[in-house]
């Protein structure tokens, strides 16, 4: 880690900060304040914000269960944020019908082939692909979503969390949050 988590529990708090903290909370529930959110804390309005983008980018949108963690995973293993690529794949692979063969193409450095995944799966994971590497997305990538079924407001979501969660890798790595930049990846 390269700045101290603050302590937990926060102390020398405004009623507005500490506010805030007990957003987080309830929000993590019985897990508590987490790493992420020590460091967070740091500056407590970004960490409310912070908070009420993740609480609705994990809990409101329409996405499913596969869709939405093979995005978050494909953005973690390109961003080498091994913290939440840890915490991601056992919901991925918790996820219906979601199986270690479809995980090894999501694993995969190149993404030529679709092997097990659904056309929407596949779709999902090219999209956080170029979304990641190359912030441009080519035309006929964009294409397979729509192909694949994927509506306009599933287009907004889909985005929003590759975005939200390249941010997120990017705020791991770059902090070494959670001490899990030097450490080997499971699940690879």
């Amino acid at each position: 880690m390269r700045l101290p988590y603050v302590e937990n529990p926060p102390t020398n708090l405004s009623s507005d900060e500490e506010a805030i903290v007990e957003r987080v909370k309830a929000r993590r529930g019985a897990k508590g304040l987490i790493p992420l959110d020590l460091t967070l804390l740091h500056s407590p309005k970004v960490a409310n914000g912070w908070n009420a983008l993740l609480g609705a980018v994990r809990t409101e949108t329409s996405l499913t269960v596969d869709i939405l963690e093979i995005a978050i995973c494909r953005v973690m293993l390109v961003a080498g944020a091994w913290h939440e690529w840890n915490n991601h794949v056992p919901k991925l692979l918790a996820a219906d019908d979601f199986t270690e063969e479809k995980l090894a193409v999501v694993k995969k450095p190149l993404l030529n082939a679709q092997g097990a995944l659904s056309d929407r799966q596949w779709a999902a994971l090219l999209y956080a692909e170029h979304m990641s590497r190359a912030v441009t997305v080519p035309d006929n990538i964009f294409k397979q979503l729509g192909d694949a079924g994927f509506n306009a407001k599933d287009i907004v979501e889909l985005t929003t969390v590759v975005a939200t969660y390249n941010m997120v890798g990017r705020f791991f790595v770059a902090l070494d949050v959670a001490e899990s930049n030097e450490k080997t990846p499971e699940f690879l």
